[in-house]
């Protein structure tokens, strides 16, 4: 009988067996990690890009109106005032600060027409008023009724009466040409026998009783005397009004 070849299986601890057979290479998959899936695998070599995002769309300026923007962007009201002061600006009349300059010359004129007219109510309209003792003339020179001779002048009325209604005797007396409403300067009216003030139509009798109008009370009486000279002197410093009782004084009424 034949003999038959051995077939010798190698020893795993036969070093000769290990010499004589070249290493085997690693399977892709022991590459791996074990518990980790082979696409995170993947996925750590080669990550995949993001997709673009798509541009946003343009929004008008009405419907952002009073929203907040990017500091960058101006707002809709800084534009329209940025608007308006380039349309004053180029205006086709004045400029804005034209107009600014012709404002400020108009208020200073105001302020010094106003700072010279206090400067005027600070000096009198008269610089030299009359005195108040003055001589009128000598009795003859008068006759009855009213003389308007001194009412320019002086502002009294001489007044010659047969008959005065106080002291019950002929003579004169003065009577102060101002009304005694507020202080206009009443009108000798011979047709009507009567003083009359033209401002508000107050109305005195010959002897200065008031009788229409708003006139208050009488017209006042002056100082009337005679002079050593013989000359009738009227005195406006010294007055009487009738309604304090005043006319009985004997210097109210010159008797002749």
């Amino acid at each position: 009988m034949a003999d038959e070849p051995s077939i010798t299986s190698a020893d795993p601890g036969d070093e000769s067996a290990d010499e004589s057979t070249p290493p085997a290479k690693p399977a892709a998959a022991s590459a791996v990690a074990p518990g980790k899936p082979a696409a995170a695998a993947a996925g750590a070599h080669a990550a995949p890009k993001p997709a673009p995002k798509p541009a946003a769309p343009a929004v008008p300026a009405a419907a952002i109106a009073g929203k907040t923007t990017t500091a960058a962007a101006p707002s809709v009201a800084a534009q329209k005032k940025a608007t308006a002061e380039d349309t004053d600006d180029t205006s086709p009349l004045l400029s804005r600060r034209a107009w600014i300059g012709i404002a400020w010359g108009a208020f200073t004129a105001a302020s010094a027409a106003a700072l010279a007219a206090t400067g005027r109510f600070m000096f009198p309209n008269v610089l030299n008023e009359p005195p108040s003792q003055f001589k009128i003339g000598f009795p003859g020179d008068y006759g009855m009724g009213v003389d308007e001779r001194w009412k320019e002048k002086f502002g009294v009325w001489v007044i010659r009466t047969p008959d005065d209604m106080v002291h019950r005797a002929p003579g004169f007396f003065a009577i102060l040409s101002t009304c005694t409403h507020l202080g206009c300067t009443p009108n000798y009216l011979a047709a009507e026998n009567k003083f009359k003030c033209p401002c508000h139509g107050s109305g005195f009798r010959l002897t200065g009783i008031n009788f229409e109008g708003p006139a208050p009370r009488p017209l006042e009486r002056a100082r009337i005397v005679l002079a050593d000279d013989g000359q009738i002197l009227v005195d406006k410093g010294r007055k009487f009004q009738f309604e304090l009782g005043q006319w009985i004084d004997p210097e109210s009424f010159l008797k002749t």
